[in-house]
C-alpha cells in the first residue's frame, strides 16, 4: 500500500492496469450488476424509499469527493487541476440537488449528460497507470460507478423520463455552466470540461487534428449522443401511438 496517495502525476510506470484487460472487466462487471439489482431494489421501494435512495446515492457521491480530497491533501498531490469543476464532478452536484428537488430540465441534464459522459469514462479510463492499490483507482471508479446508478436507475423504473421538448433548456443549462468555466480555465491555467485542449487519446483531438480547433467537436458529439440517446426513445414513442 506504498501508492495508496499516489495519483497519475506521482506514480511509478508500469504499476497500472490494461484497457479491457482482468481487472478493468472486473470492475464494469460490478458496474452491471450494481445497476441491475439497484434498479430492482428501487422498482420495489415506495415514494418514500425512493427519495432515500436518491439522497443516499447523492451523499455517497460528495463523500466519494470528498475522500479524493483527502487524498490529495494527505499525499501533498494537490492542485488547481483537481477542483470538481470536470464534467463528472459537476454532476455530482447536479444529483445532489436534483435528489432534493427533481426538475424536467434537471431530468434531461443527467440522462443526456451523466449517463454517456460516466458511460464513456467506464469504458474508457483515463486513469490506467493507477494500480488498485492506490486510494485514486479505487475513486475513479466507484464515483462513476455512482455517477451511472442515479440516473439509470431512475429512469429504467421511469422517475426520469427524457422529453425532448425540455433538451434545449438542459442543454442551455451544460452551456450556462461552461461559460464560467471557460473563464476559471482562462484564470488559473486549467483544462476543465476540456475546453482548453484536447490530449490525443479524447475524441476531441481527432477534430482538432481534422480542422485544427477541438472544440468544433463538441457540436458533432453532442449531436451524436443527442441521437442515441432519443433517436431510440421517440421511435418507441412513435410506435406506441401508432399501436394506439
Amino acid at each position: 500500500m506504498s501508492h495508496f496517495l499516489d495519483t497519475t502525476e506521482t506514480i511509478p510506470a508500469g504499476l497500472g492496469f490494461s484497457l479491457f484487460g482482468p481487472l478493468h472487466l472486473v470492475w464494469l462487471a460490478v458496474c452491471l450488476v450494481a445497476i441491475l439489482v439497484c434498479s430492482f431494489a428501487y422498482k420495489c421501494l415506495n415514494p418514500a424509499g425512493r427519495g432515500c435512495y436518491r439522497k443516499i446515492i447523492a451523499g455517497l457521491l460528495v463523500c466519494d469527493e470528498l475522500f479524493k480530497m483527502a487524498i490529495l491533501f494527505f499525499g501533498g498531490n494537490y492542485s488547481t487541476g483537481y477542483l470538481p469543476l470536470h464534467l463528472c464532478s459537476i454532476n455530482i452536484f447536479v444529483i445532489a440537488v436534483h435528489a432534493y428537488k427533481p426538475s424536467k430540465i434537471l431530468d434531461n441534464f443527467l440522462y443526456t449528460v451523466c449517463i454517456p459522459g460516466a458511460l464513456a469514462a467506464m469504458l474508457f479510463p483515463t486513469w490506467t497507470k493507477l494500480p488498485i492499490t492506490t486510494g485514486m483507482h479505487w475513486h475513479s471508479f466507484t464515483v462513476h460507478i455512482l455517477l451511472m446508478l442515479y440516473p439509470v436507475v431512475l429512469t429504467v423504473n421511469k422517475d426520469i423520463q427524457p422529453e425532448l421538448k425540455y433538451l434545449p433548456k438542459s442543454l442551455g443549462l451544460l452551456c450556462l455552466i461552461a461559460v464560467p468555466i471557460y473563464g476559471i480555465n482562462l484564470l488559473l491555467d486549467t483544462n476543465f470540461m476540456f475546453l482548453m485542449s484536447a490530449d490525443s487519446g479524447n475524441p476531441l483531438y481527432l477534430f482538432e487534428q481534422m480542422w485544427g480547433n477541438h472544440l468544433l467537436g463538441f457540436p458533432v458529439i453532442i449531436a451524436g449522443v443527442l441521437l442515441v440517446m432519443y433517436g431510440p426513445l421517440e421511435l418507441i414513442r412513435k410506435l406506441h401511438k401508432k399501436a394506439l
